[in-house]
């Protein structure tokens, strides 16, 4: 049986299953998500309400109207391929029409009036051999022969206009296509099981592919550290949108500001919903708020059946270009292979550790092909265990202000260190730590090696520090447990961190345990 993967055709034994399928044409995958399965193209055209005609002009819109005959619109789905490759027949002042084609309406000669931008299923000389279409360029009485049913007016004109006006008997319609939306493919199925049957015909979506614009580097890294792992959830779903909220709250510059057509991914850059994703269902206009990041370039159909709190496996073409944490020569190899020339900063050696890579975002790289990466000694590179589950806003507060969200090294500077005191403390960021509530506040003592921060109970709010020994009064920041919250602790090597003065930068990264 012959399915397709991905838009891909793939012959498969009769009985196959998803898995198979998959398995077969090797598709992106994630496990986990969700897997659109289509019956084929004739389900698909089947609810399709608007039609792209595409002339030397421009393209023409019309949609079905929502109570639209149903012998007219049954013969309009059966036979609008047919009116591909003709020449348009005639214009007025009124009309443009296209034709002839044949069909088995019935004619009558009943004179009927019809409004502007009527598109009318029109049977010349009163016979179905001569079937034309009618676009009506101005309110107007005529005699088409049309069908009964509602004069023969089955839908309406709802993009280019100026094209129809412009049109003369000289002009071809050269395409006819179904324009798939989201209500064209919400009739199928989103689906987890792999072991789903599939039949002859079938289409099966596995990803979505965005390709992003070179015009917005700062917010399509933000999309890079948002899909990292090769999967999204779904925040958020709607006629119009999908929302992907985990980076909410990290905020961006204002770039590159433009329609918001469907299969656009934005960025929002100010206001409530900072940070957050969204990929457009539906044609929406432009805003200052929303960056655009790119468009979807495949898989939009996986996107139009995705409900909240499903994760989808994505693609990105370019891949993002990051460094940090490689050892400057699995750098220099992995810079080699796409074809960007390495420039070694710092520490030069092959095992040193890329902390800081400039130009830092993909697009910029990828424009000048070079990149500086800046390398330090493996032990002077922290590891951190984060407690999220019991320091859930501390964490994010860390993660925000080292640059953890959206990189796999942050960075911290040291604000205090004094040798005889055996602690460290790293400067915060006031307006980033309005919010942090006293969580995870120390009962007993505070442990050697654990990150503390000054909760908003003192004054020095957001302030971080460790201490290098245990101790039974004050936190990590000097404050009492209850101004103290305990996000995490450093993964040995934290003796390390004596070396360092005040003003240098410390280098970390994070661990699960």
């Amino acid at each position: 049986m012959l399915v397709k993967v991905n838009g891909n055709e793939l012959e498969l034994p009769e009985g196959s299953m998803i898995q198979d399928a998959i398995k077969a044409s090797d598709a992106p995958y994630r496990e986990g998500c969700v897997l659109g399965l289509i019956k084929g193209k004739e389900e698909v055209e089947r609810h399709a309400n608007k039609y792209s005609m595409k002339t030397g002009k421009g393209s023409i819109i019309i949609e079905i109207l929502p109570e639209g005959p149903e012998n007219l619109v049954k013969t309009w789905k059966a036979h609008y391929k047919e009116f591909e490759n003709i020449r348009i027949r005639w214009t007025t002042s009124n009309e443009v029409a296209v034709g002839p084609i044949k069909t088995d309406l019935t004619p009558t000669r009943e004179e009927h009036q019809y409004e502007r931008w009527d598109v009318i299923l029109s049977l010349s000389g009163f016979t179905a051999d001569a079937t034309h279409i009618i676009f009506s360029k101005a309110k107007h009485d005529a005699v088409y022969g049309a069908p009964e049913e509602n004069r023969g007016v089955f839908a309406r004109v709802v993009g280019g206009k100026k094209t129809i006006m412009d049109l003369t008997d000289d002009d071809v319609i050269n395409s006819v296509k179904p324009v798939i939306e989201r209500e064209s493919t919400v009739k199928s199925a989103a689906i987890t099981n792999l072991d789903t049957p599939i039949s002859d015909g079938n289409e099966i979506f596995t990803y979505f592919l965005v390709k992003p614009t070179d015009k917005s580097p700062q917010s399509v890294e933000h999309f890079f550290a948002l899909s990292e792992n090769g999967k999204m959830k779904v925040d958020y779903e709607s006629n119009s949108f999908v929302g992907f909220y985990d980076l909410q709250g990290l905020e961006r510059e204002s770039e590159h500001i433009d329609q918001r057509r469907r299969g656009t991914v934005t960025l929002r850059n100010r206001g409530k919903g900072v940070g957050r994703v969204y990929v457009y269902r539906e044609d929406r206009v432009s805003t200052p708020s929303h960056t655009v990041v790119g468009k979807v370039h495949s898989g939009m159909q996986l996107l139009d059946m995705a409900r909240a709190d499903d994760y989808i496996t994505v693609r990105t073409d370019p891949k993002r270009i990051m460094t940090l944490s490689m050892t400057q020569k699995d750098a220099e190899e992995f810079l080699s292979s796409q074809g960007v020339e390495q420039v070694r900063d710092g520490l030069t050696d092959d095992d040193a550790i890329v902390v800081t890579q400039d130009p830092l975002y993909t697009m910029d790289i990828i424009g000048q092909k070079k990149v500086k990466t800046f390398g330090i000694k493996e032990d002077e590179l922290f590891h951190i265990y984060l407690d999220e589950a019991n320091a859930p806003r501390s964490s994010w507060y860390f993660k925000k202000i080292t640059g953890l969200l959206d990189s796999p090294v942050g960075a911290l500077k040291i604000h205090f260190a004094f040798p005889g005191m055996n602690v460290l403390m790293f400067e915060g960021d006031s307006k980033q730590s309005k919010g942090l509530i006293p969580e995870n506040t120390p009962e007993t003592s505070v442990k050697a090696g654990e990150i503390g921060l000054t909760n908003m109970s003192k004054r020095n709010i957001g302030m971080l520090g460790v201490r290098f020994e245990d101790n039974n009064e004050f936190g990590p920041t000097g404050e009492p447990f209850k101004g103290t919250n305990i996000l995490g602790k450093f993964i040995g090597g934290a003796a390390n961190l004596k070396k360092f003065k005040e003003g240098e930068t410390v280098y970390v990264t994070t661990k699960k345990s």
